[in-house]
């Protein structure tokens, strides 16, 4: 205060001697000289970070310009398809095993997916859901849906018996659209399923025009595949659809917990999606490689949207291969490559072979690149360009790490704090409840203070919007109101992240994931990066399991161990090295698999709730932690009681 005293006395003393402009030029240079003095810590971290924000404001202004060109159009993904199929209609869209698909023959197989089913009566909003296995035709099933104006919910093909009656259901599906291999899993729950449902058997293969039409078998399932092969492609015409603004698909999340829920996606968000990756580090003459389940957003909407809206050569594997990666990357020229998960860790843990570097790939994306291997992974297999990103399916709040600075998930600007409207607030870290102020109001997290990412919803910006999920009671829980002024409202994720002084972002944990024990927050996820790391790249699942009468959750690690080869000793040692004393699992839960989501998330749910009791735990062996010793020791009924009396002291 005094400071700011000394400057005015200054500058009136300036005025008074020499006059207006002499004070003009005297106060710029004080007031320069007063920022540098006294704020000389954001003039650094302006300076530092400068260049990276400028960066993504121009990425984020050519968003803002595309989807203001297209809302003005009201085109939707057929039509902004059509449009990139015109600049280069014999280019190659898909490559998929040995064949390859151009642009114009993927929009031409849209065109007969069109016709068939306008001719078996699928209209305009008519939900079409897809449940088939990656392969080029897939998004020309669900683009020949659009173009007729009907939404396509893309069923998760791991889902059996409940989960999957419950993805159809949950979307209202009118038809339902199958690869023949999940024939039995259909005929499993046909009896649960709405007789009003049509049922449509797709089979891969190539497209053979001369093949007999195949009438609806005895079970009432039509062959889609030979009812394509022998109708003509429609004329092309702009999509008889709801806009740009309208409903394109149903994407389901990933089901780490409960059943999955059916988020949606409108033609603005498919095109915000794949147009804020693209804009990172992509062109549109990249082959992208993309070994990702094609029913989630990641292989479905950020890598194949490369090809849909920019033109770019999109590779579809049917399924990851960590050893098969970076192989097939050099097979077929590929130039960029998608990740997800933990499969970065999967590809580290494979032997070290000259093909690590016989690639061209220059940029690796995607979400899940651990901080721990980041730099051994990039180094390995000669990347120059990490574009780590971050977003919900359902929510409205993407950031993406757009300089390679390892760990990190984005960033929030120190100068333009308000441009992108995301912030991060503070919250109860085991309820996820917002902490308000004295006026009921949502507050900002400080530097390095833990707290959950927002996203600000704008109902009238196409890249602030919120859709949400298809069933309304569960969008509106994931709302906050009241943010950071009376009546506004935000996307609130779910994710505890963290920022630095930088505005870099980084990835803690879930809400609930967390837990409390020994007084102290452990970070789920943070332990399961240092037990895989120590234990050869291991599957390794972290979560918090009562004890009777103490305070808090134990930590219990659920760890792989297929060919018997896990020395319980050395990962004690290990872990007393390398994690504090309360972030240390207390019980050890050795299996031979772990469940995983499509996306290459680990379940922990099931796990959590059989927690360290013998009686539940069927096949797997259990240790809980001798402190004294600092061993794990082997855990049965006997050992479980005394735990649960408090005879064995944790």
């Amino acid at each position: 205060m005094i400071a700011l005293l000394g400057v005015v006395a200054a500058i009136i003393a300036v005025w008074l001697y020499f006059g207006f402009l002499e004070t003009l030029l005297v106060t710029s240079i004080l007031g320069i000289l007063y920022v540098l003095v006294f704020h000389s810590r954001w003039c650094y971290i302006a300076i530092k970070t400068a260049p990276r924000d400028l960066r993504a404001l121009w990425c984020y202004l050519k968003i803002l310009i595309m989807t203001r060109r297209l809302t003005k159009k009201d085109w939707t993904l057929p039509d902004i398809f059509h449009e990139t199929v015109q600049k280069h209609p014999d280019k190659p869209c898909f490559l998929f095993q040995n064949e390859v698909w151009t642009f114009e023959e993927v929009e031409n197989y849209s065109l007969r997916v069109s016709a068939v089913l306008k001719s078996l009566g699928v209209k305009k909003g008519d939900i079409v859901g897809l449940l088939v296995n990656n392969c080029a035709q897939m998004p020309a099933l669900w683009l020949g849906n659009a173009r007729l104006g009907g939404i396509t919910p893309l069923i998760n093909t791991n889902q059996r018996g409940k989960a999957l009656i419950h993805s159809i259901n949950v979307a209202k599906c009118d038809v339902l659209i199958f690869s023949d291999e999940y024939e039995s899993a259909i005929q499993d729950i046909s009896s649960e399923l709405s007789s009003l449902i049509k049922l449509f058997k797709f089979t891969h293969r190539p497209l053979n025009p001369s093949n007999p039409v195949t009438k609806a078998s005895g079970d009432g399932i039509t062959d889609l595949t030979s009812l394509l092969e022998n109708t003509p492609p429609m004329p092309w015409a702009l999509a008889d659809a709801n806009g740009f603004q309208g409903k394109l698909l149903y994407i389901y999340t990933s089901g780490t917990t409960g059943l999955p829920k059916a988020a949606v996606i409108s033609n603005s968000r498919y095109v915000f999606m794949a147009c804020g990756l693209h804009h990172m580090r992509l062109n549109s003459s990249d082959v992208v490689y993309c070994p990702l389940p094609l029913y989630h957003t990641a292989g479905g909407v950020v890598s194949v949207g490369q090809a849909l809206v920019f033109g770019c050569t999109v590779i579809l594997k049917p399924k990851f291969s960590a050893s098969q990666y970076f192989p097939d990357c050099a097979k077929y020229k590929a130039t960029a490559a998608h990740y997800i998960g933990e499969m970065c860790r999967y590809v580290l843990a494979t032997p070290p072979s000259p093909a690590d570097k016989q690639h061209s790939v220059r940029v690796v994306y995607g979400n899940g690149l651990r901080p721990q291997i980041w730099t051994e992974f990039v180094t390995r297999f000669n990347i120059k360009y990490v574009t780590e990103f971050y977003g919900a399916t359902e929510g409205n709040a993407n950031i993406a790490n757009t300089d390679g600075t390892p760990g990190a998930i984005g960033f929030v600007s120190r100068i333009f704090p308000k441009i992108y409207p995301i912030a991060i607030i503070k919250v109860d870290q085991e309820t996820g409840e917002p902490i308000r102020d004295s006026h009921g109001l949502c507050q900002l997290a400080q530097a390095n203070e833990p707290g959950v990412f927002i996203g600000k919803i704008s109902p009238n910006n196409p890249t602030r919007e919120y859709l949400g999920y298809v069933d309304k009671n569960a969008s509106e829980k994931k709302i906050v109101r009241n943010v950071f002024t009376q009546g506004d409202s935000a996307f609130i994720s779910g994710d505890i992240l963290v920022a630095d002084e930088f505005g870099y972002l980084y990835f803690r944990d879930r809400t609930g994931d967390t837990f409390r024990w020994r007084g102290e927050n452990v970070s789920t996820s943070e332990v399961e990066a240092v037990i895989s790391n120590i234990a050869d790249q291991r599957d390794a699942v972290v979560y918090g399991v009562l004890v009777p009468n103490i305070e808090g959750r134990a930590g219990m690690c659920g760890i792989v161990d297929d060919n018997n080869s896990l020395d319980l000793d050395k990962l004690a040692k290990d872990l007393a090295r390398d994690l504090p004393p309360y972030a240390r699992p207390v019980f050890l839960r050795v299996m031979t698999s772990l469940d995983m989501t499509g996306t290459f998330k680990m379940k922990k749910t099931d796990l959590q709730k059989e927690g360290f009791d013998p009686s539940m735990v069927k096949g797997d062996k259990l240790y809980y932690l001798d402190l004294k010793n600092g061993k794990y020791l082997s855990l049965g009924p006997e050992e479980f009681q005394r735990i649960s009396n408090g005879q064995i002291r944790l």
